[in-house]
């Protein structure tokens, strides 16, 4: 197994950056602020963007808590990539962390200057500093399941990564970690009740809402139980399908929350 290290500065890109490296320099797994990313999947680990303040964060990118760190050799181990590529913010941590996670020494440490302009540099940091943005080098699908009531952007990158390492390899995603935020917005549970009202309302075959109510695991993803009536003469089980894509959609959208589940009961025709 050859290991690469990838550091650089905070908010100088280096995550935005690893995946065309990854691709340039045939590299199969990413190392990465706590997650073990293979082929473009997350395989293991917690994403220290998710963590509450910056030295949590910190903590969690270099694998302190011994639990983190075992799923994560153990993921390795599973996966056996010829090549990983371990991001730090300088090559002391990327030692760090190769060390905590039982990896080889680091053939060839690669720094960002190496592979950005000034101009780039100075653009991801300007984005740090005034938006408090951060990139994830992996699909916004994968992403989700960590950040639900995130809002969450997606950008692709449309260089090689697609040919090269498959159709979602070259997707990175902008997430704001709840350290970084200036203020505190919270969900309440009357506004997915009215976005499932008003998608019950514009679905067709959909007569009439009955009752709603959506509950949440502890990382924040979402469940939602809505009780309807259908239209006479309609295919129930075409419109309870359509209800529940649309109510994914809309809620997902206009939340960020990320939908496990939605369940449709028909209760009677009108």
């Amino acid at each position: 197994m050859i290991i690469y290290g990838l550091s650089g500065k905070s908010g100088t890109g280096k995550s935005y950056n690893a995946i065309e490296l990854c691709v340039r320099m045939q590299i199969e797994a990413i190392v990465d602020d706590g997650l073990f990313i293979d082929q473009g999947t997350i395989i293991a680990g917690v994403s220290a963007k998710k963590q509450k303040s910056k030295m949590r964060a910190i903590k969690t990118a270099i694998f302190e808590d011994e639990e983190q760190a075992a799923e994560v050799r153990s993921a390795i181990e599973r996966c056996a990539p010829k090549s990983i590529l371990v991001l730090g913010t300088s090559d002391r941590m990327v030692d760090i962390i190769a060390g905590r996670l039982g990896l080889p020494p680091v053939t060839e440490y690669i720094h960002i200057e190496d592979i950005t302009t000034e101009a780039q540099r100075s653009k991801a940091i300007d984005a740090r500093a005034r938006g408090g943005m951060h990139v994830i080098p992996a699909p916004t699908i994968q992403v989700r399941k960590q950040f639900s009531g995130y809002f969450l952007d997606p950008k692709r990158s449309f260089r090689k990564t697609r040919a090269e390492l498959g159709d979602q390899a070259g997707e990175k995603t902008v997430v704001r970690p709840k350290y970084s935020y200036f203020g505190k917005f919270e969900i309440s549970e009357k506004v997915i009740n009215d976005i499932t009202s008003h998608i019950v309302s514009e679905t067709p075959g959909a007569a009439q809402l009955l009752m709603s109510s959506s509950t949440a695991d502890s990382d924040n993803n979402m469940y939602i139980r809505a009780v309807v009536t259908v239209e006479w003469g309609r295919r129930v089980l075409s419109v309870a399908r359509q209800l529940q894509k649309s109510l994914v959609e809309a809620v997902t959208a206009m939340t960020g929350l990320n939908i496990l589940g939605v369940e449709i009961e028909v209760r009677g025709f009108k």
